[in-house]
């Protein structure tokens, strides 16, 4: 049906999935602050796994659907690109807080954990794709320990958050992670599940079409496979991240708006291991293109840059956002700039 639509319906049918995914992110939002209180894991914990991996679910999607396709290379920028745009958005939420720089006021040590987890899961698709080529069933090592890597940290941080070994200088900017109403740690968790479960699956679906009219744009108009995957389906994939962000700090949960877009990321490189598992042509780690190196590249300069922004803690920076605020702008702005010249 999607390659027989003309070209204003295809965008419809875009808009209305994006649409989709970005209402139900939002609904999840307010649930996952909830079930934060009811289960009293905390706002950081939450965010990081279930929020993260609830508005990282379109963009698993995106990649597991090109992957299965044979195209690996879209499957690798719509999942990398996610995470660049969606470090974007923590520098968006840092102008919009307007108290102080929003990396003071999230002293969070689970946070500065998982930035550390991110970074070393972005290296190890560019060892795999320097080393000989491996693959066990069309699976290749690399993905089963960034499975485990992500299992291992999500533990960790936990038990971080728990039991700290050092805790952050308190000033008056500092925002705690505490219920706004008591009474939410006694109510059941249940509820809140069950519909969070069900904007889950709504999400999924959304993108599912999502990567069936990004797949459609690249066999019409002969469009670059990482020019799609980095810069249309991984930002729209990623708008419930910064939906829910922006929603969170509305709210008051900056440790969930932080956390959120740090678990999301280091959720959305598990779309490398589901995309290896789907990809039928071999380890799809040496199926990667330069533009999909140059995009796990930018990653990892940005997450370096939002790591130092949340060590250094800088009050007020540059109109009154920090300056990691300030460098993620300018090198998501050239890679993006650099991307399309390379498409030319």
């Amino acid at each position: 049906m999607i390659p027989a639509l003309s070209f204003p319906l295809l965008m419809a049918l875009f808009a209305g999935a994006a649409g989709v995914v970005i209402v139900c992110s939002l609904r999840a939002t307010g649930l996952a602050d909830v079930i934060a209180d009811r289960t009293r894991l905390g706002e950081a914990i939450i965010g990081a796994t279930l929020l993260g991996a609830a508005t990282s679910l379109s963009g698993t999607v995106v990649s597991v659907t090109a992957a299965s396709a044979g195209d690996a290379s879209f499957a690798i920028s719509n999942a990398i690109g996610g995470i660049a745009a969606q470090t974007l958005f923590l520098a968006i939420a840092d102008v919009l807080y307007r108290r102080s720089n929003l990396e003071h006021a999230v002293a969070e040590p689970a946070n500065l954990f998982q930035c550390v987890v991110l970074i070393g899961m972005l290296s190890l698709p560019l060892a795999a794709m320097t080393a000989p080529e491996v693959a066990v069933a069309g699976l290749h090592p690399v993905s089963v320990v960034l499975f485990l890597v992500y299992v291992t940290s999500v533990r960790v941080a936990a038990r971080i958050r728990e039991t700290p070994m050092w805790r952050p200088t308190q000033t008056s900017q500092t925002r705690h992670d505490v219920p706004e109403d008591e009474a939410e740690r006694h109510r059941p968790v249940t509820g809140p599940l069950l519909v969070f479960g069900g904007l889950v699956c709504l999400m999924g679906a959304g993108g599912w079409v999502i990567s069936q009219v990004g797949a459609e744009l690249i066999a019409r108009y002969q469009l670059g496979s990482s020019l799609v995957g980095a810069l249309i389906t991984a930002v729209v994939t990623s708008m419930p991240e910064l939906v829910t962000t922006l929603a969170a700090i509305r709210r008051g949960a900056l440790q969930l708006a932080v956390g959120g877009i740090i678990g999301g990321n280091t959720f959305d490189v598990l779309f490398l291991v589901l995309s290896d598992i789907a990809y039928r042509e071999g380890s799809i780690y040496h199926a990667m293109q330069a533009a999909d190196v140059f995009w796990i590249a930018v990653g990892l300069l940005m997450t370096s840059v939002l790591l130092a922004g949340l060590i250094l803690r800088q009050k007020h920076g540059p109109a009154r956002i920090g300056f990691e605020s300030v460098l993620l702008f300018a090198i998501y702005i050239g890679a993006v700039t650099v991307q399309v010249i390379a498409q030319g």
